[in-house]
């Protein structure tokens, strides 16, 4: 027979095991006060690396739920060298993944040829209406934060080339930058340790130089260079307060011995003769130009700057070798009157420079004992220098024929020939003044 049990037995079974885990702790986690330990590759949400993607179309192709659309445009883009011809690339413009359509199948990540998309542990992203769950890449963009990095390579795996390159790339632009910042802070130290010793000795009687005047030797050996205008005249505008400072203190240090000299003389019965000028303290305006340097210089296609600043140091260097030549032979340096320098037009094609503003100066003359020399000087004799033509502009055909059948440039051999007009057109003056 079957046993029967007590009606009720089965309620106060029931009403036992409610009583039992009535006062216990739940086992379920009580999200969101304690967020779960996920695991580092969880499949929570796709991000996007915009700046990987190529707009190559892989995964929404791939995608077998068609919930990836992608929208984008052509740009032009100019060649990385000169001369190379232009590109075109895609830009993205568009990239949103419907999470309501969405399997996380993880098929595009897969297919992605240049990384630009990842699993992201981000769940968090529910919302209370459908639609809103079609994210843009914006949002896919913030989600990049939260992946994780790749783990480390096993012991002995040989390490890609795209990343053994980056990460050689980095490290070198960490170590210049670091050399460069340690030869900041030296030169910083090296300056400061320099300058506090001449701040502590500044002297009150410091010579000052009010700048304006520029050095002209300076500026025509920076023209000559190449330089620019503005970079010659400021070196120019310097080496003269240099120059002037440099002289000032000499004569404050010259000042006591000068000083003690005098006294010497004063109580001696004979006076000592004057000093005659050193070489280096020769004088000469500049201004002018030499000719014969000018003219060689245009023949071999130089710019007319260049040569008509040349021609000028060299014009500057001739006067004062012959200045000093002359104090040398007993004449008086310093009585010798310098040219004043005329005014040269720089408008001009390369030969109104052999006008009157380009003629060397004519020494002067200098005194004989005899009468009848002094009655009758001797002529100078004229050089091609001295020589003016007029017509400046025209050129030799026979030099321009022959330079262009060599290859040389229309300017070069326009210039060339030019000159050599020039050249024959003196040298025909120069003989009929001889036959003359």
């Amino acid at each position: 027979m079957a046993t029967t049990s007590l009606p009720g037995v089965g309620l106060l079974k029931g009403l036992g095991v409610t009583l039992k885990h009535l006062f216990k702790t739940p086992a379920t986690q009580l999200y969101p006060h304690e967020r779960p330990d996920l695991p580092p590759r969880t499949r929570g949400v796709i991000a996007l690396m915009d700046e990987n993607c190529t707009v190559c179309m892989l995964c929404s192709r791939e995608c077998p739920d068609w919930c990836i659309y992608i929208d984008s445009h052509k740009e032009t883009v100019p060649p990385a060298k000169e001369g190379g011809r232009a590109r075109t690339r895609n830009v993205l413009d568009r990239f949103a993944i419907d999470f309501a359509l969405c399997m996380y199948c993880g098929i595009c990540v897969e297919v992605c040829p240049f990384d630009a998309l990842f699993w992201s542990p981000e769940f968090e992203y529910a919302e209370y209406q459908m639609d809103r769950l079609l994210h843009e890449k914006g949002k896919l963009r913030e989600w990049m934060d939260t992946v994780p990095p790749p783990p480390a390579l096993d012991a002995g795996a040989v390490i890609p080339a795209e990343v053994s390159d980056a990460i050689a790339k980095a490290e070198k632009e960490l170590e210049q930058a670091a050399q460069q910042a340690e030869q900041a802070a030296q030169q910083a130290e090296q300056a400061k340790a320099a300058t506090a010793p001449a701040a502590g000795k500044a002297r009150a009687d410091e010579p000052k130089v009010e700048a304006g005047e520029i050095d002209q030797e300076t500026y025509d050996a920076l023209i000559a260079e190449g330089k620019s205008e503005r970079i010659a005249r400021s070196k120019a505008k310097a080496a003269y307060v240099k120059k002037q400072k440099a002289k000032l203190r000499e004569e404050q240090a010259a000042a006591p011995a000068a000083d003690a000299e005098a006294e010497t003389a004063a109580a001696g019965t004979a006076e000592a003769p004057a000093a005659a000028p050193k070489p280096a303290e020769v004088h000469v305006e500049a201004g002018q130009i030499d000719q014969e340097t000018y003219d060689a210089l245009i023949a071999e296609g130089k710019p007319e700057r260049m040569a008509r600043a040349k021609a000028k140091a060299a014009w500057v260097k001739k006067e004062k070798a012959r200045l000093r030549e002359e104090a040398a032979s007993g004449g008086d340096a310093s009585q010798v009157d310098t040219p004043p320098a005329e005014p040269v037009d720089r408008t001009g094609e390369p030969e109104d420079a052999a006008g009157p503003a380009a003629e060397a100066p004519q020494p002067a003359p200098v005194e004989t004992a005899d009468p009848a020399e002094a009655a009758e000087p001797a002529a100078p004799q004229k050089k091609l220098g001295d020589i003016h033509v007029e017509g400046a502009g025209e050129i030799d055909q026979e030099t321009y024929d022959a330079l262009i059948a060599e290859g040389k440039s229309e300017r070069i051999a326009r210039s060339k020939a030019k000159a050599a007009w020039v050249k024959k057109k003196k040298q025909e003056q120069l003989d009929a003044g001889d036959d003359a």
